[in-house]
């Protein structure tokens, strides 16, 4: 098998003497969709955040293997920006868009990673700055055509069903071009029929050979769409498997309900 695309190994992060994740293994390979779940408070969206560059561990490597990498880079130490240049993007577990702006201004500004126009083209608006422009807003617009979004294009953002303004944070999201895209509770606060419209749109994303890491308590949506799951609880990988190998893990079943469960 290749290098994963992602291979984080004994990651851990410390805040003062608590320890949020300890010595965390965990890999992605390219069109994988991995799921990693856990009790509130396991440490999740800590990992999410020691990986992309909001954190940096106190220990521990993240290296991302990209498609024609001689050998892996470093993440670790990176900041965000930087990390999201080397391929790798997300959402959040709080919606974070450009309320004021418009559903394809949202999309543009994920575009701005791979602009190739600085400031004094910006400035001056020459002819391969207007193209570049015109590339780019081409780009978000198929982009919320994959997220069934393209006839909001026009509306502002913060006019979006919940719902919809999912949809339009993966589309930015995936306007980066990443190698790895993660999820952080992309289910979180939907009704049954939105829940339901995201696992098909994951679903897509995947078919077209994208790497997908999430985080999510809808244990649904986890075991529809996971082709393998790593399950954390108080910082530590407890278990990894596919989802019927998690589904009965008396391990994993203890650490949801609180009790011994007879294997």
């Amino acid at each position: 098998m290749s290098n994963p695309i992602l291979q984080v190994s004994g990651l851990t992060m410390d805040f003062g003497g608590i320890r949020a994740l300890n010595k965390l293994d965990l890999d992605v390979h390219a069109g994988e969709i991995v799921a990693l779940i856990g009790p509130n408070g396991a440490g999740k969206t800590t990992f999410f955040n020691c990986v992309t560059g909001i954190y940096t561990p106190t220990a521990g490597d993240v290296l991302m293997t990209r498609p024609g990498d001689k050998k892996p880079i470093s993440l670790k130490g990176l900041k965000p920006n930087y990390v999201t240049q080397k391929g790798l993007a997300r959402t959040f577990q709080n919606i974070r868009l450009f309320s004021k702006m418009t559903v394809l201004e949202n999309v543009m500004i994920g575009r701005h990673c791979r602009t190739k126009a600085f400031i004094l083209g910006a400035v001056l608006r020459n002819a391969s700055t207007r193209r570049e422009e015109q590339q780019i807003a081409e780009m978000s617009y198929s982009l919320l055509e994959k997220v069934k979004l393209a006839d909001l294009a026009n509306e502002l953002a913060e006019n979006l069903s919940y719902g919809a303004q999912r949809r339009l944070e993966i589309a930015r999201a995936l306007a980066t071009e990443p190698h790895l895209l993660l999820l952080d509770e992309p289910a979180a606060g939907m009704n049954p029929q939105e829940t339901q419209a995201l696992i098909e749109l994951i679903r897509e994303i995947s078919s077209d050979g994208q790497a997908i890491l999430l985080i999510e308590h809808d244990m649904k949506l986890v075991m529809a769409l996971s082709d393998r799951i790593y399950v954390m609880d108080y910082g530590k990988k407890i278990a990894e498997g596919n989802p019927e190998q998690i589904r009965t893990n008396p391990e994993v079943i203890k650490a949801y309900l609180g009790e011994d469960v007879d294997a």
